[in-house]
């Protein structure tokens, strides 16, 4: 069969099964963009090539499918260099398509000519120029292949004009060893002496923490976790990026740990005698300065990237493996000890989890007749949508809110930019979080400056009838600089602040084609999120005027020691 190479592309994309893609077409790609019209694949119009990506982010973590988006060459491909580094930074499958200017033009500084295999070779686990139009089936499922599996992430084909529009005889590879991939191995199963020697470890631990990362969520590993949790009975923390790997309801839960974590969280970290780390990476949001954390604790660290096995602190037991497998592994070699326990005595250790617990909740000042607390939004947003809603967060003070008094009890139901904090993450997220899930509800808890960053997408969730729920929680500052500044720079605010009036929130909802609510009193809240709540055929919009001068706790300084946690003024401070 004879297909042009925009075909073929299609075609692959196909056999992929892919059913959505995010795009805007131009010159380089617009060949491409024509059997898109016959395909089975719903294309979605994005307002800005930024929004492709990050859709297609939100795409693939709520379905574990690998996003797929497409633009053009030049500066629609350096547009979508953003998503390619959030994903890359967060393990999130990601196929980027790009056009590119015909071959014997490459090199000559064509009209929108851009290296862009070049410009994303740090930040895609790899990235094609195809040359021959035969190599398209070859390499788009190679594409598919290195992006989902082993630490997944994104990747890039970047597609010459005139590959699109030559002939080819159409073929599909039927295995892995046709794609041209020498040296690429990913190891799934873990060492089973180095197994052995984790269940060891954690048989003779007093205070054991089940530090969990995302790659607990990327492995599908949810449900063996809690079979881990439930047979040893260890304490477990989440990190940002595995908010909803535990219930956040479950006993053994401490919530989540890091630089705004929850304090027993924290805490727990730097007292526990054994870490044991799935799928996490020690990032430096969790560890503060290095040299100070968790200076008790023997390390068990769990990753299918042997890259990250010391990494940033030594393990004790490092072990290379989809984090699935190894516990699956690390269950059978602790049910294989007998009928006696299988871990220590935690009484003692819970007893003083429970302390740290019962002392340092999460608190913030809620007194009558004050403005609107931003926790507060968040809880109220909480109780009244069903349990099981999608959460999606841009990056600051509401991201850390967001995660803080939300209760995740459902995986894949938290969607947020962690590696790379990107600003502007939330909107067009939620929008393909909703493309993928459109059975669940779909919160957005926005800040008014990360929504002005990207808010031109909800033009396309109108268009396309996505209906998504976005909770701006406005405070006229970039709340998390104003923070720091407030703290450490002698509150000396420095272009930080935004105004709450302009532009008007629910001005420009409704000329994107929303529903706009605001939200001024405390009393306003509950109404405004009922009447969000009620409308189901279109985009909502609420603007949330929140505390000016409120600040996330607890927080860990940057560089500093965990156990410099500082808690909110109204705590009595922990004593060292």
């Amino acid at each position: 069969m004879q297909l042009t190479g925009a075909q073929a592309l299609i075609k692959s994309l196909e056999m992929q099964g892919v059913d959505v893609m995010f795009g805007l077409p131009g010159g380089a790609i617009l060949p491409v963009y024509d059997p898109i019209i016959d395909s089975s694949i719903r294309h979605i119009l994005v307002r800005h090539e930024q929004g492709a990506g990050h859709m297609a982010e939100g795409y693939a973590m709520v379905t574990g499918k690998p996003g797929v988006a497409m633009v053009t060459s030049g500066p629609g491909a350096t547009n979508i260099v953003t998503p390619l580094a959030n994903a890359y930074m967060d393990s999130t499958p990601l196929i980027v398509i790009s056009g590119q200017v015909a071959t014997g033009s490459i090199g000559t500084d064509a009209f929108q000519e851009c290296d862009i295999t070049g410009v994303t070779m740090g930040i895609t686990k790899h990235n094609w120029l195809i040359k021959d139009v035969d190599d398209i089936p070859r390499v788009v499922a190679a594409a598919f292949h290195v992006a989902t599996t082993g630490r997944p992430g994104p990747v890039l084909i970047d597609f010459p004009k005139d590959i699109a529009n030559t002939m080819m005889e159409w073929y599909w590879p039927t295995s892995v060893e046709e794609l041209d991939l020498p040296g690429y191995h990913p190891v799934t199963d873990g060492d089973p002496v180095l197994v052995a020697e984790a269940a060891q470890l954690i048989s003779a631990a007093h205070r054991p923490v089940l530090y969990v990362g995302g790659g607990v969520l990327k492995s599908r590993a949810a449900e063996a976790l809690r079979a881990l949790a439930d047979l040893t009975g260890i304490p477990v923390v989440t990190t940002l990026m595995a908010r909803g790997a535990f219930p956040d309801s479950h006993p053994q839960a401490l919530g989540m740990p890091g630089m705004h974590g929850h304090y027993t969280a924290v805490t727990a970290l730097q007292r526990s005698d054994l870490l044991i780390s799935l799928g996490a990476r020690f990032d430096d949001r969790v560890t503060g300065k290095i040299s100070a954390f968790a200076p008790e604790a023997k390390i068990i660290h769990v990753d299918i990237d042997r890259a990250e096995l010391g990494k940033v602190r030594r393990a004790d037991v490092g072990i290379a493996g989809d984090c699935r497998l190894v516990i699956e592994e690390l269950l059978r070699a602790l049910g294989a000890k007998g009928e006696g326990p299988v871990v220590q005595d935690l009484a003692p250790w819970w007893s003083q989890l429970h302390q740290w617990q019962e002392q340092f909740p999460l608190y913030y000042d809620d007194a009558e007749g004050g403005a609107i607390k931003p926790q507060n939004v968040v809880e109220q947003l909480r109780d009244a949508a069903p349990e099981d809603t999608i959460v999606v967060a841009g990056v600051g003070q509401h991201q850390m809110w967001a995660s803080q008094y939300w209760e995740f009890n459902h995986p894949y139901s938290w969607v947020n930019s962690g590696g790379a904090g990107t600003m502007g993450f939330a909107v067009p997220a939620c929008i393909g979080a909703k493309v993928g899930r459109p059975d669940k509800t779909v919160w957005a808890i926005d800040g008014d400056g990360c929504f002005q960053m990207t808010a031109q997408e909800l033009v396309t969730a109108t268009a396309e009838q996505i209906p998504v729920k976005i909770a701006i929680l406005n405070n006229a500052y970039l709340g998390m600089v104003r923070q720091w500044q407030e703290m450490f720079y002698g509150e000396r605010y420095s272009e930080v602040y935004l105004s709450p009036d302009l532009p008007d929130y629910v001005k420009w909802a409704e000329a994107m084609g929303c529903v706009g609510i605001r939200a001024e009193t405390p009393e306003d809240v509950g109404p405004a999120i009922e009447k969000a709540n009620s409308v189901d055929d279109r985009p909502v919009v609420v603007d949330f005027r929140t505390d000016a001068f409120e600040k996330v706790f607890p927080m860990v300084a940057a560089g500093q020691s965990n156990d410099d946690i500082v808690v909110h003024p109204d705590q009595k401070a922990p004593v060292r």
